[in-house]
């Protein structure tokens, strides 16, 4: 199926509107007792709503002025080089095609309510878009590093995808792939998972599947704990490279 490479808002039918009101507030009835607090505020700063389908114009104008980012169209998932180039240009990829009502609970590639209502609140968070680029230098460092690029997977899969943080003594949710995930909110802080504390070598060492619910999340203690790990990872990633290149050798 062709998908857009433009956001023309004149496109949307009334259809998507009901798709994009009927996701958001069965979302935000969870989120806004489970989700971050940078989160639920940057509904705010950024126009987000129920009624209304973000446009990407005024959606780019409010970040630029507060972090300097900015959405930029694909169709689909980005190629990995492609992916992390627009990052390190403070560019983050989204779709601008929604669901249908049918698909409401289920669908095997990101549309606009996982790109757009998962991930573009936080990026009016200072510390979070920083470590969000950090990630994205390091990786265009090592691009061509196939284990290089599959840990700093593991890092973005752990924390930008499906992260934990505490807030005032509680377990909140700041992840995409939560936030954006009718079940996995409810799933992530219950008793059937495991929580464990932010550490990069443990992440590292963590595999993931992305067919399934996850049963492990990581906790951080704030997002500029995030930022602050940018050098432990370089750092560790590259002791990984060169344990690697010592066994092959």
């Amino acid at each position: 199926m062709n998908r857009p490479t433009e956001q023309i808002y004149e496109n949307y039918t009334k259809h998507d509107f009901e798709v994009w009101k009927t996701l958001f507030n069965r979302q935000m009835n969870l989120l806004k007792d489970t989700a971050s607090q940078a989160y639920l505020d940057a509904h705010k700063m950024i126009n987000f709503s129920a009624e209304r389908i973000p446009n990407f114009k005024e959606t780019n104008s409010l970040l630029g002025n507060i972090t300097g980012w900015n959405l930029h169209v694909v169709p689909c998932i980005s190629p990995q080089k492609e992916f992390f180039q627009l990052l390190s240009q403070k560019k983050f990829t989204a779709t601008c095609w929604l669901r249908t009502m049918e698909q409401l609970d289920y669908l095997e590639e990101p549309d606009m309510f996982h790109d757009v209502f998962g991930h573009v609140p936080l990026l009016s968070n200072k510390n979070y878009c920083e470590f969000f680029k950090g990630i994205s230098d390091i990786a265009l460092e090592h691009i061509d590093n196939p284990l290089a690029v599959e840990l700093l997977g593991k890092i973005y899969w752990f924390t930008i995808e499906f992260g934990l943080i505490r807030e005032a003594g509680k377990l909140k949710i700041y992840g995409a792939g939560i936030m954006s995930s009718f079940g996995e909110v409810k799933h992530c802080l219950s008793d059937e998972v495991t929580r464990v504390d932010f550490d990069v070598e443990t992440i590292f060492s963590t595999d993931y599947r992305n067919d399934q619910m996850q049963n492990l999340y990581f906790v951080i203690d704030s997002y500029e704990q995030l930022y602050n790990s940018l050098s432990e990872i370089n750092a560790g990633l590259k002791k990984r490279i060169k344990e690697s290149e010592l066994v092959k050798a």
